[in-house]
């Protein structure tokens, strides 16, 4: 007993600290008041499984594990430790689902089953701790970060928003009328009908003016002619983040807004930036004004800044690696579109993959590209062009693929023909190689060029899915890497990190990589493939919501300690502190982890591999 406090300099129960910082002070002070300590050796039997508990533990200090009894036999799966609560069930539901013995000498408090079944029934977000898994855990999290500016910026609808009127007018009308509906209506730009074999599409104050005072056209010029089809819209549901992403990604101001069909209004930049004043936009318009490489780089030396900021205000993880794949991609393109000569332009198409082919980018890392040339290109200087494009994005902060997965490297660089070879030799040898290659290139995304060049290549590649011996050996690779949790259920780490890339995102991404293949979904985001697969039923609607909910908690805990470490001078990396984590992300981890070893599971029953 000499190692342990004394039952009056125990310390108090943290109230700070989840699930307890979930009630209000009222709630706080009675827990606080009616708590109690209690003293097991260890051996000492807590809860029996089937069994109610007198109590909810809070581990103080010791260990206690839990266990199942099955076919006569005790089998461990997790241990609790200092801070870890354990019980809450068995006094819930009267009965408990595993059995709870201290493996030594344990301090405990305890919370008397009738006050915890009191704060159950009073406080909604403190019952949802428990009885519910990861992904209200996560949302309760998040609502702990909220308060923000970007985080209404998260939560607004852009039907909530101030919208300009949607003022139509008909193909044929003539720039001198436009102009006049623009004054009359108070607007800064027209929806243009669709009609002719053509989609609606709009044009705005700036397009008239210069197509007078620039292009000489008549006045009586039909705004047709003029209108940038086909129109790019949000939906009224979608957040208004999605719309910045929008305007980023299109390199435009403005944008339509649909209710189905029907065009409510436009929202432009201002009117997001009403909501919140985007550090995203202000590189966009210094990718804008980029008149030279250098221009460039400095305006992608904020990147950084700006993931740190949003991180910091709480930025939902799937909106947050939108915008940087957004902006990486005006970045690499204007770049690409700088060192490519226009009579070439048509006859080239930049891909990018990896991460960044499935917009899960955060922080810069290799670079991960590759070209799709015209069977017809005749270009002499395209070596030279693609080693100062190699070159640039180098400088400009992403370092060159440790795989030489670049267009530098002519294995990445094949004209339409070559690639359609290349994916039927992947076809019929399944090896090692063959796997990673189909792997990479099958979250490629065209982003500069001709992107029409990459259609035949992704249809090919998409016809894989059907040769169920290869798509055996692509989901064999997900399960390459083992999960690190320990046999009593805490994360196995290295001098206090775990990798969480082999660990825990790899995984995932690879093994809906597979399935979404296997099962001809053509998205590229880990994100989208994941609802597909939910919509269509390929994955129950419990695993779909788990494995989105633990892919996001891994790109969040990654990112976190990435930017902690760019801070203390380390180099960021697929490593995390466990040991530095606050108690309800080390739990998160847990169950993340948990999710993993259950989607390996349904890996092995859809694809027949033993194991």
């Amino acid at each position: 007993m000499a190692d342990f406090p004394t039952m009056d300099t125990a310390a108090g129960l943290d109230l700070d600290s989840p699930p307890f910082d979930l009630l209000d002070e009222a709630a706080r002070d009675r827990l606080q008041s009616a708590v109690d300590f209690g003293f097991f050796p260890a051996g000492t039997r807590l809860i029996e499984q089937g069994r109610p508990s007198e109590h909810a533990f809070v581990v103080l200090k010791g260990r206690v594990d839990a266990s199942d009894e099955r076919d006569g036999a005790s089998h461990r799966f997790a241990d609790y430790g200092p801070g870890d609560v354990f019980g809450a069930f068995a006094v819930i539901m009267g009965r408990a689902r595993h059995t709870y013995t201290s493996a030594e000498d344990t301090l405990c408090h305890l919370i008397p089953a009738g006050l915890f079944q009191k704060l159950i029934a009073e406080n909604p977000r403190f019952a949802a701790f428990f009885h519910e898994g990861l992904s209200v855990k996560r949302k309760l999290l998040a609502e702990q970060q909220s308060g923000s500016e970007l985080t209404r910026l998260m939560l607004t609808r852009v039907m909530d928003a101030q919208l300009a009127p949607a003022v139509e007018v008909p193909a044929s009308t003539g720039i001198a009328d436009a102009a006049e509906r623009l004054k009359l209506d108070k607007v800064d730009c027209l929806v243009v009908a669709a009609g002719h074999g053509q989609p609606r599409g709009i044009v705005t104050r700036t397009d008239l003016l210069e197509a007078v005072a620039l292009s000489g056209l008549g006045l009586d010029t039909p705004v047709g002619d003029l209108a940038s089809r086909p129109l790019v819209a949000v939906r009224s549901e979608d957040v208004l983040f999605q719309a910045l992403v929008t305007m980023t990604e299109k390199h435009i101001e403005r944008v339509a807004v649909l209710d189905g069909e029907r065009v409510l209004g436009t929202l432009g930049m201002a009117e997001v930036l009403a909501h919140y004043a985007s550090n995203s936009h202000l590189i966009s318009l210094r990718l804008a004004r980029a008149e030279s490489l250098e221009d460039i780089a400095e305006a992608a030396s904020r990147m950084t800044a700006l993931v740190r900021t949003l991180h910091a205000q709480g930025a939902r993880m799937s909106y947050l690696m939108e915008m940087v794949s957004a902006l990486n991609s005006r970045i690499m393109g204007q770049i690409f579109q700088t060192l490519v000569p226009a009579e070439y332009r048509d006859k080239v198409c930049l891909l990018v993959m990896g991460s960044e082919g499935r917009r899960e980018q955060i922080l810069k890392t290799d670079q991960d590209n590759a070209l799709v040339l015209a069977d017809d290109l005749d270009w002499p200087g395209l070596d030279e062009a693609m080693d100062r494009f190699s070159e640039a994005l180098g400088k400009v902060g992403y370092p060159p693929c440790p795989g030489k997965v670049m267009v530098n490297n002519p294995y990445w660089r094949m004209s339409q023909t070559q690639w359609r070879k290349r994916i039927d030799t992947w076809r019929k040898d399944s090896g090692g190689q063959t796997v990673l290659d189909l792997s990479i290139a099958l979250d490629a995304r065209p982003i500069a060029g001709n992107t029409a060049l990459f259609e035949p290549v992704k249809e090919a590649m998409m016809a894989l899915g059907g040769d169920l011996v290869l798509m055996r050996f692509m989901a064999e690779g997900a399960l390459g890497f083992g999960t690190p949790l320990t046999l009593f259920g805490k994360v196995r780490t290295e001098e206090g990190r775990t990798d969480l890339k082999k660990g825990g995102v790899f995984p995932l991404v690879h093994g809906v990589r597979t399935l979404a293949l296997t099962h001809g979904i053509r998205r590229s985001s880990t994100f989208d493939r994941l609802a597909a697969l939910g919509e269509g039923e390929v994955l129950s609607a419990e695993m779909t919501r788990d494995v989105t909910q633990a892919l996001a908690v891994f790109q969040r805990l990654r990112l976190a300690q990435q930017l902690a470490d760019d801070e203390a001078g380390l180099t960021p990396g697929n490593t995390v502190d466990v040991r530095g984590m606050r108690k309800l992300d080390r739990e998160l981890l847990r169950d993340a982890l948990r999710v993993v070893n259950g989607f390996k599971d349904t890996l092995r029953q859809r694809f027949q591999i033993s194991g």
